[in-house]
Protein backbone atom coordinates (compact mmCIF):
# COMPACT_ATOMS: atom_id res chain seq x y z
CA UNK A 1 0.00 0.00 0.00
CA UNK A 2 2.90 2.34 0.79
CA UNK A 3 4.46 1.74 -2.64
CA UNK A 4 1.14 2.38 -4.37
CA UNK A 5 0.60 5.60 -2.44
CA UNK A 6 4.08 6.75 -3.41
CA UNK A 7 3.26 6.21 -7.08
CA UNK A 8 0.00 8.13 -6.70
CA UNK A 9 1.79 11.05 -5.06
CA UNK A 10 4.46 11.02 -7.76
CA UNK A 11 1.84 11.37 -10.50
CA UNK A 12 0.05 14.02 -8.45
CA UNK A 13 3.22 16.11 -7.97
CA UNK A 14 4.05 15.84 -11.67
CA UNK A 15 0.63 17.06 -12.83
CA UNK A 16 0.32 19.67 -10.07
CA UNK A 17 3.61 21.34 -10.95
CA UNK A 18 2.92 21.15 -14.67
CA UNK A 19 -0.42 22.92 -14.27
CA UNK A 20 0.56 25.38 -11.55
CA UNK A 21 3.56 26.75 -13.45
CA UNK A 22 1.88 26.90 -16.85
CA UNK A 23 0.70 30.04 -18.61
CA UNK A 24 -2.85 28.76 -18.81
CA UNK A 25 -3.09 28.66 -15.00
CA UNK A 26 -3.04 32.47 -14.86
CA UNK A 27 -6.00 32.65 -17.24
CA UNK A 28 -7.70 29.94 -15.20
CA UNK A 29 -7.38 32.12 -12.10
CA UNK A 30 -8.44 35.34 -13.80
CA UNK A 31 -11.27 33.81 -15.82
CA UNK A 32 -13.96 33.67 -13.07
CA UNK A 33 -13.06 37.19 -11.91
CA UNK A 34 -14.19 38.82 -15.16
CA UNK A 35 -17.90 37.96 -14.69
CA UNK A 36 -17.69 39.24 -11.11
CA UNK A 37 -16.21 42.55 -12.29
CA UNK A 38 -18.80 42.87 -15.05
CA UNK A 39 -21.64 42.06 -12.64
CA UNK A 40 -20.34 44.62 -10.13
CA UNK A 41 -20.10 47.29 -12.81
CA UNK A 42 -23.57 46.45 -14.10
CA UNK A 43 -24.96 46.60 -10.56
CA UNK A 44 -23.32 49.97 -9.94
CA UNK A 45 -24.65 51.37 -13.21
CA UNK A 46 -28.12 50.03 -12.46
CA UNK A 47 -28.09 51.57 -8.99
CA UNK A 48 -26.93 54.88 -10.46
CA UNK A 49 -29.71 54.87 -13.04
CA UNK A 50 -32.27 53.89 -10.41
CA UNK A 51 -31.02 56.67 -8.13
CA UNK A 52 -31.30 59.20 -10.95
CA UNK A 53 -34.98 58.33 -11.33
CA UNK A 54 -35.56 59.21 -7.68
CA UNK A 55 -37.84 57.49 -5.18
CA UNK A 56 -41.37 56.62 -6.25
CA UNK A 57 -43.92 59.08 -4.81
CA UNK A 58 -47.66 59.74 -4.81
CA UNK A 59 -48.88 62.75 -6.70
CA UNK A 60 -51.71 64.47 -4.78
CA UNK A 61 -54.30 66.09 -7.07
CA UNK A 62 -57.06 67.11 -4.63
CA UNK A 63 -58.61 70.32 -3.41
CA UNK A 64 -56.27 72.68 -1.58
CA UNK A 65 -57.71 71.89 1.85
CA UNK A 66 -57.57 68.13 1.37
CA UNK A 67 -54.08 68.38 -0.12
CA UNK A 68 -52.88 70.28 2.96
CA UNK A 69 -54.36 67.61 5.25
CA UNK A 70 -52.70 64.79 3.28
CA UNK A 71 -49.32 66.58 3.33
CA UNK A 72 -49.54 67.14 7.09
CA UNK A 73 -50.63 63.54 7.63
CA UNK A 74 -47.61 62.28 5.71
CA UNK A 75 -45.30 64.41 7.86
CA UNK A 76 -47.00 63.13 11.04
CA UNK A 77 -46.58 59.50 9.98
CA UNK A 78 -42.95 59.92 9.07
CA UNK A 79 -41.78 59.15 12.63
CA UNK A 80 -43.45 55.77 13.15
CA UNK A 81 -43.58 54.78 9.46
CA UNK A 82 -40.68 56.35 7.56
CA UNK A 83 -41.03 53.84 4.71
CA UNK A 84 -44.41 55.15 3.60
CA UNK A 85 -44.28 56.52 0.03
CA UNK A 86 -43.62 60.24 -0.18
CA UNK A 87 -46.11 62.73 -1.59
CA UNK A 88 -45.82 65.61 -4.02
CA UNK A 89 -48.49 68.26 -4.62
CA UNK A 90 -49.72 68.48 -8.21
CA UNK A 91 -51.11 71.64 -9.74
CA UNK A 92 -53.38 69.90 -12.22
CA UNK A 93 -56.56 67.82 -11.80
CA UNK A 94 -56.79 64.07 -12.37
CA UNK A 95 -60.43 63.37 -13.05
CA UNK A 96 -60.02 61.04 -16.04
CA UNK A 97 -57.67 58.23 -17.11
CA UNK A 98 -56.24 60.52 -19.79
CA UNK A 99 -55.31 63.16 -17.21
CA UNK A 100 -53.74 60.51 -14.96
CA UNK A 101 -51.68 59.16 -17.89
CA UNK A 102 -50.50 62.68 -18.70
CA UNK A 103 -49.48 63.27 -15.07
CA UNK A 104 -47.58 59.98 -14.86
CA UNK A 105 -45.79 60.80 -18.10
CA UNK A 106 -44.94 64.42 -17.28
CA UNK A 107 -44.12 63.72 -13.61
CA UNK A 108 -41.65 60.90 -14.27
CA UNK A 109 -38.75 63.18 -13.45
CA UNK A 110 -40.30 63.93 -10.03
CA UNK A 111 -40.87 60.24 -9.30
CA UNK A 112 -44.67 60.34 -9.58
CA UNK A 113 -45.74 56.68 -9.78
CA UNK A 114 -49.43 57.02 -8.79
CA UNK A 115 -51.99 59.80 -8.38
CA UNK A 116 -54.29 60.40 -5.41
CA UNK A 117 -57.40 62.35 -6.36
CA UNK A 118 -61.01 62.77 -5.25
CA UNK A 119 -61.73 63.87 -1.68
CA UNK A 120 -60.89 62.63 1.80
CA UNK A 121 -64.35 61.10 1.99
CA UNK A 122 -64.06 59.47 -1.43
CA UNK A 123 -60.35 59.07 -2.31
CA UNK A 124 -59.22 57.54 -5.63
CA UNK A 125 -55.76 56.11 -6.25
CA UNK A 126 -54.86 55.85 -9.94
CA UNK A 127 -51.83 54.27 -11.53
CA UNK A 128 -50.44 50.95 -12.80
CA UNK A 129 -52.14 47.94 -11.23
CA UNK A 130 -49.08 46.49 -9.41
CA UNK A 131 -48.24 49.90 -7.94
CA UNK A 132 -51.70 50.82 -6.63
CA UNK A 133 -52.21 47.29 -5.29
CA UNK A 134 -48.98 47.57 -3.29
CA UNK A 135 -49.78 51.08 -2.05
CA UNK A 136 -53.48 50.69 -1.26
CA UNK A 137 -52.90 49.94 2.44
CA UNK A 138 -50.41 52.80 2.83
CA UNK A 139 -52.78 55.27 1.17
CA UNK A 140 -55.67 54.07 3.34
CA UNK A 141 -53.61 54.80 6.46
CA UNK A 142 -52.53 58.15 5.04
CA UNK A 143 -56.09 59.23 4.25
CA UNK A 144 -57.34 58.10 7.68
CA UNK A 145 -54.67 60.23 9.39
CA UNK A 146 -55.62 63.17 7.13
CA UNK A 147 -59.27 62.78 8.20
CA UNK A 148 -58.24 62.81 11.86
CA UNK A 149 -56.23 65.99 11.37
CA UNK A 150 -59.15 67.56 9.52
CA UNK A 151 -61.51 66.68 12.39
CA UNK A 152 -59.22 67.82 15.23
CA UNK A 153 -57.76 70.80 13.41
CA UNK A 154 -54.36 71.39 11.81
CA UNK A 155 -51.36 71.45 14.09
CA UNK A 156 -52.80 68.82 16.47
CA UNK A 157 -49.96 66.33 16.12
CA UNK A 158 -50.54 62.80 17.31
CA UNK A 159 -48.44 61.73 20.30
CA UNK A 160 -46.75 58.50 19.40
CA UNK A 161 -45.83 56.33 22.41
CA UNK A 162 -42.20 55.59 23.15
CA UNK A 163 -41.45 51.89 22.75
CA UNK A 164 -38.74 50.44 24.98
CA UNK A 165 -36.36 48.13 23.11
CA UNK A 166 -34.84 45.21 24.99
CA UNK A 167 -32.46 43.21 22.77
CA UNK A 168 -31.56 39.66 23.76
CA UNK A 169 -28.44 37.77 22.72
CA UNK A 170 -30.26 34.56 21.86
CA UNK A 171 -32.30 34.78 18.62
CA UNK A 172 -35.75 33.26 18.45
CA UNK A 173 -36.06 29.67 17.29
CA UNK A 174 -37.90 30.78 14.14
CA UNK A 175 -35.20 33.28 13.17
CA UNK A 176 -32.47 30.78 13.97
CA UNK A 177 -34.04 28.02 11.87
CA UNK A 178 -34.67 30.34 8.94
CA UNK A 179 -31.14 31.75 9.13
CA UNK A 180 -29.59 28.28 9.18
CA UNK A 181 -31.65 27.24 6.16
CA UNK A 182 -30.35 30.31 4.30
CA UNK A 183 -26.82 29.33 5.31
CA UNK A 184 -27.41 25.79 4.04
CA UNK A 185 -28.79 27.05 0.71
CA UNK A 186 -25.86 29.41 0.24
CA UNK A 187 -23.37 26.65 1.04
CA UNK A 188 -25.03 24.22 -1.36
CA UNK A 189 -25.06 26.78 -4.17
CA UNK A 190 -21.43 27.74 -3.64
CA UNK A 191 -20.39 24.08 -3.49
CA UNK A 192 -22.25 23.32 -6.73
CA UNK A 193 -20.78 26.30 -8.59
CA UNK A 194 -17.22 25.51 -7.52
CA UNK A 195 -17.58 21.82 -8.32
CA UNK A 196 -18.99 22.37 -11.80
CA UNK A 197 -16.52 25.15 -12.53
CA UNK A 198 -13.43 23.20 -11.48
CA UNK A 199 -14.25 19.57 -12.23
CA UNK A 200 -14.46 20.26 -15.95
CA UNK A 201 -10.68 20.67 -16.07
CA UNK A 202 -10.29 16.91 -15.67
CA UNK A 203 -12.10 16.14 -18.92
CA UNK A 204 -9.39 16.95 -21.42
CA UNK A 205 -6.51 15.75 -19.24
CA UNK A 206 -6.19 12.22 -20.61
CA UNK A 207 -7.13 13.21 -24.16
CA UNK A 208 -3.99 15.34 -24.49
CA UNK A 209 -1.70 12.69 -22.99
CA UNK A 210 -3.18 9.99 -25.22
CA UNK A 211 -2.47 12.14 -28.25
CA UNK A 212 1.14 12.68 -27.12
CA UNK A 213 1.64 8.98 -26.25
CA UNK A 214 2.60 10.01 -22.69
CA UNK A 215 -0.09 7.82 -21.17
CA UNK A 216 1.58 4.69 -22.60
CA UNK A 217 4.81 5.52 -20.79
CA UNK A 218 2.93 6.14 -17.53
CA UNK A 219 0.91 2.95 -17.90
CA UNK A 220 4.07 0.93 -18.39
CA UNK A 221 5.61 2.25 -15.17
CA UNK A 222 2.61 2.86 -12.90
CA UNK A 223 -0.69 0.98 -12.46
CA UNK A 224 -3.50 2.71 -14.32
CA UNK A 225 -5.63 3.26 -11.25
CA UNK A 226 -2.65 4.99 -9.57
CA UNK A 227 -2.42 7.28 -12.60
CA UNK A 228 -6.09 8.12 -12.25
CA UNK A 229 -5.82 8.77 -8.50
CA UNK A 230 -2.70 10.90 -8.98
CA UNK A 231 -4.31 13.05 -11.64
CA UNK A 232 -7.40 13.57 -9.50
CA UNK A 233 -5.33 14.62 -6.49
CA UNK A 234 -3.30 17.01 -8.63
CA UNK A 235 -6.38 18.68 -10.06
CA UNK A 236 -7.90 18.84 -6.57
CA UNK A 237 -4.77 20.61 -5.32
CA UNK A 238 -4.92 23.08 -8.21
CA UNK A 239 -8.60 23.69 -7.40
CA UNK A 240 -7.79 24.49 -3.77
CA UNK A 241 -5.13 26.95 -4.92
CA UNK A 242 -7.69 28.66 -7.14
CA UNK A 243 -10.30 28.73 -4.39
CA UNK A 244 -7.77 30.24 -1.96
CA UNK A 245 -6.97 33.05 -4.39
CA UNK A 246 -10.63 33.72 -5.21
CA UNK A 247 -11.56 33.60 -1.52
CA UNK A 248 -8.83 36.09 -0.66
CA UNK A 249 -9.98 38.48 -3.39
CA UNK A 250 -13.61 38.13 -2.25
CA UNK A 251 -12.62 38.84 1.36
CA UNK A 252 -10.74 41.98 0.29
CA UNK A 253 -13.73 43.18 -1.74
CA UNK A 254 -16.11 42.57 1.17
CA UNK A 255 -13.86 44.36 3.66
CA UNK A 256 -13.15 47.27 1.30
CA UNK A 257 -16.82 47.68 0.46
CA UNK A 258 -17.95 47.48 4.06
CA UNK A 259 -20.30 44.60 3.23
CA UNK A 260 -21.07 41.69 5.49
CA UNK A 261 -22.73 38.28 5.55
CA UNK A 262 -24.86 39.05 8.59
CA UNK A 263 -27.92 37.62 6.85
CA UNK A 264 -26.35 34.15 7.28
CA UNK A 265 -26.89 32.61 10.69
CA UNK A 266 -24.21 30.56 12.39
CA UNK A 267 -24.53 26.88 11.37
CA UNK A 268 -25.46 24.27 13.93
CA UNK A 269 -21.93 22.83 14.06
CA UNK A 270 -20.29 26.27 14.35
CA UNK A 271 -18.40 28.23 11.71
CA UNK A 272 -14.92 26.65 12.12
CA UNK A 273 -16.17 23.08 11.80
CA UNK A 274 -18.63 24.07 9.08
CA UNK A 275 -15.80 25.57 7.01
CA UNK A 276 -13.73 22.42 7.53
CA UNK A 277 -16.64 20.21 6.49
CA UNK A 278 -17.19 22.47 3.49
CA UNK A 279 -13.61 21.87 2.35
CA UNK A 280 -13.95 18.11 2.90
CA UNK A 281 -17.28 17.86 1.08
CA UNK A 282 -15.92 19.95 -1.78
CA UNK A 283 -13.05 17.48 -2.08
CA UNK A 284 -15.51 14.58 -2.05
CA UNK A 285 -17.83 16.19 -4.61
CA UNK A 286 -14.86 17.11 -6.79
CA UNK A 287 -13.35 13.62 -6.64
CA UNK A 288 -16.70 11.94 -7.36
CA UNK A 289 -17.50 14.10 -10.36
CA UNK A 290 -13.85 14.34 -11.42
CA UNK A 291 -13.44 10.56 -11.42
CA UNK A 292 -16.48 10.28 -13.67
CA UNK A 293 -15.16 13.02 -15.96
CA UNK A 294 -11.72 11.37 -15.98
CA UNK A 295 -13.27 8.10 -17.10
CA UNK A 296 -15.15 9.92 -19.87
CA UNK A 297 -11.99 11.73 -20.95
CA UNK A 298 -10.06 8.46 -20.96
CA UNK A 299 -12.59 6.73 -23.21
CA UNK A 300 -12.97 9.68 -25.62
CA UNK A 301 -10.63 9.95 -28.58
CA UNK A 302 -11.02 13.67 -29.31
CA UNK A 303 -11.98 16.84 -27.46
CA UNK A 304 -15.25 16.92 -29.42
CA UNK A 305 -16.16 13.48 -28.09
CA UNK A 306 -15.33 14.70 -24.58
CA UNK A 307 -17.75 17.60 -24.93
CA UNK A 308 -20.46 15.33 -26.34
CA UNK A 309 -20.11 12.71 -23.61
CA UNK A 310 -19.84 15.24 -20.78
CA UNK A 311 -23.09 17.05 -21.57
CA UNK A 312 -25.40 14.32 -20.15
CA UNK A 313 -23.23 14.12 -17.03
CA UNK A 314 -23.44 17.89 -16.53
CA UNK A 315 -27.23 17.87 -16.91
CA UNK A 316 -27.49 14.93 -14.53
CA UNK A 317 -25.38 16.81 -11.98
CA UNK A 318 -27.82 19.70 -12.20
CA UNK A 319 -30.66 17.32 -11.35
CA UNK A 320 -28.57 16.00 -8.46
CA UNK A 321 -28.22 19.55 -7.13
CA UNK A 322 -31.98 20.05 -7.37
CA UNK A 323 -32.50 16.81 -5.42
CA UNK A 324 -30.17 17.99 -2.65
CA UNK A 325 -31.85 21.42 -2.56
CA UNK A 326 -35.31 19.85 -2.37
CA UNK A 327 -34.23 17.53 0.45
CA UNK A 328 -33.31 20.59 2.52
CA UNK A 329 -37.00 21.32 3.00
CA UNK A 330 -37.79 17.65 3.73
CA UNK A 331 -35.59 17.06 6.75
CA UNK A 332 -36.18 13.71 8.40
CA UNK A 333 -38.08 12.42 5.36
CA UNK A 334 -37.05 9.55 3.03
CA UNK A 335 -36.03 12.00 0.32
CA UNK A 336 -33.37 13.48 2.59
CA UNK A 337 -32.00 10.01 3.33
CA UNK A 338 -31.99 9.23 -0.39
CA UNK A 339 -30.09 12.43 -1.16
CA UNK A 340 -27.55 11.61 1.57
CA UNK A 341 -27.06 8.04 0.30
CA UNK A 342 -26.81 8.81 -3.40
CA UNK A 343 -23.06 9.41 -3.87
CA UNK A 344 -23.20 12.44 -6.17
CA UNK A 345 -25.79 14.33 -4.09
CA UNK A 346 -24.41 13.23 -0.73
CA UNK A 347 -21.84 16.08 -0.35
CA UNK A 348 -24.51 18.72 -0.99
CA UNK A 349 -27.10 17.12 1.30
CA UNK A 350 -24.64 16.53 4.14
CA UNK A 351 -23.18 20.04 3.98
CA UNK A 352 -26.71 21.40 4.32
CA UNK A 353 -27.27 19.04 7.25
CA UNK A 354 -24.18 20.47 8.97
CA UNK A 355 -25.84 23.89 8.87
CA UNK A 356 -29.12 22.71 10.39
CA UNK A 357 -28.13 19.78 12.64
CA UNK A 358 -25.27 19.69 15.13
CA UNK A 359 -24.75 15.90 15.14
CA UNK A 360 -21.28 14.91 13.88
CA UNK A 361 -21.43 11.13 13.53
CA UNK A 362 -23.50 11.20 10.28
CA UNK A 363 -20.70 13.18 8.62
CA UNK A 364 -18.11 10.54 9.48
CA UNK A 365 -20.28 7.88 7.85
CA UNK A 366 -21.04 10.09 4.84
CA UNK A 367 -17.37 10.95 4.20
CA UNK A 368 -16.41 7.27 4.36
CA UNK A 369 -19.30 6.36 2.05
CA UNK A 370 -18.31 9.01 -0.50
CA UNK A 371 -14.64 7.98 -0.36
CA UNK A 372 -15.66 4.38 -1.07
CA UNK A 373 -17.51 5.45 -4.19
CA UNK A 374 -14.54 7.50 -5.37
CA UNK A 375 -12.44 4.34 -5.17
CA UNK A 376 -15.08 2.30 -6.99
CA UNK A 377 -15.49 4.80 -9.83
CA UNK A 378 -11.74 5.29 -10.27
CA UNK A 379 -11.07 1.54 -10.25
CA UNK A 380 -13.86 0.94 -12.73
CA UNK A 381 -12.68 3.78 -14.98
CA UNK A 382 -9.09 2.51 -14.91
CA UNK A 383 -10.27 -1.01 -15.79
CA UNK A 384 -12.34 0.26 -18.70
CA UNK A 385 -9.41 2.39 -19.87
CA UNK A 386 -7.04 -0.59 -19.88
CA UNK A 387 -9.46 -2.84 -21.72
CA UNK A 388 -10.86 -0.42 -24.29
CA UNK A 389 -8.00 2.03 -24.91
CA UNK A 390 -4.79 0.30 -23.87
CA UNK A 391 -6.16 -3.09 -25.09
CA UNK A 392 -4.61 -4.88 -22.14
CA UNK A 393 -5.97 -7.16 -19.45
CA UNK A 394 -8.47 -10.03 -19.74
CA UNK A 395 -10.55 -10.15 -22.90
CA UNK A 396 -13.68 -11.36 -21.23
CA UNK A 397 -16.38 -8.88 -22.17
CA UNK A 398 -19.36 -10.70 -20.69
CA UNK A 399 -18.71 -9.77 -17.11
CA UNK A 400 -21.42 -7.63 -15.62
CA UNK A 401 -21.01 -4.25 -14.11
CA UNK A 402 -21.56 -5.49 -10.56
CA UNK A 403 -18.85 -8.14 -10.92
CA UNK A 404 -16.44 -5.49 -12.19
CA UNK A 405 -17.23 -3.25 -9.22
CA UNK A 406 -16.70 -6.16 -6.83
CA UNK A 407 -13.36 -7.02 -8.42
CA UNK A 408 -12.21 -3.40 -8.23
CA UNK A 409 -13.12 -3.11 -4.55
CA UNK A 410 -11.44 -6.44 -3.69
CA UNK A 411 -8.21 -5.48 -5.43
CA UNK A 412 -8.17 -2.19 -3.55
CA UNK A 413 -8.49 -3.98 -0.20
CA UNK A 414 -5.70 -6.41 -1.12
CA UNK A 415 -3.44 -3.48 -2.07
Amino acid sequence: MKGRMGKILTIARRDFRAILFSRSFLFFILGPLFPVVVASMAGGIGASVQGAAGPARIGVAMADTDTAMVTEARAALNQPLPRLPGTIVLDRPANSPQEVSAILKDGAGQGVAAVLSGTLDDPVLSGPQPRIAAWSGDVSLLVEEARRISATGPGQARQWPEIGLRPVAQPSQVDQTGGRIRTAQAAQTLLFILTMLLAGMVLSNLVEEKANKIIEVLAAAVPMDSVFFGKLLAMLGVSFVGISIWGGVAALVIVAGGASVAFLSAPAVGWPLFMALGAIYFACAYLLLGSLFLTIGGLAATVREVQTLSMPVTMAQLLVFFLASYSLGQQGQPVELAAALFPFSSPFAMLARAATDGALWPHLLAIGWQALWVVIIVRTGATLFRRTVMKSGPRGTKRGLFRMLHQSTRSFRQA
